[in-house]
């Protein structure tokens, strides 16, 4: 997202390229925490409101709101990471087997419709 928001879209390969101008994007609500510490310990410029306002007007991106009990209920499942944020968004994406961007190394490991 933070790549996203910076315009940085040349680090991404042309696979996610596409499915970034092909599909809706959705972002799990939990997201919007992770980028608030990520903000408040400084690694990003921006607060999340700013970045996710930001997105959605240019790319149409969309915080999800899928019921949060179905969320935990699998997240509870999911026994492979101890970060809380990696297993609840996983989890949400789960639910429906979403593609799920992302470039980290244990989640492309363990969610079969991870991509990067």
């Amino acid at each position: 997202m933070i790549w996203l928001y910076a315009g940085q879209v040349a680090k991404f390969n042309p696979l996610i390229r596409e499915l970034i101008n092909e599909q809706d994007l959705y972002i799990s609500p939990i997201v919007r925490l992770e980028l608030q510490y990520l903000y408040e310990i400084q690694r990003i410029m921006d607060d999340a409101t700013t970045v996710i306002t930001d997105l959605s007007n240019r790319v149409g991106l969309t915080v999800c709101d899928k019921d949060w009990n179905s969320i935990i209920s699998r997240s509870i499942l999911l026994t492979w990471t101890r970060d809380p944020f990696d297993r609840l968004i996983v989890a949400h994406a789960d639910l429906n087997h979403n593609i799920l961007l992302s470039k980290d190394e244990t989640i492309l490991r363990n969610y079969v419709y991870a991509t990067w």
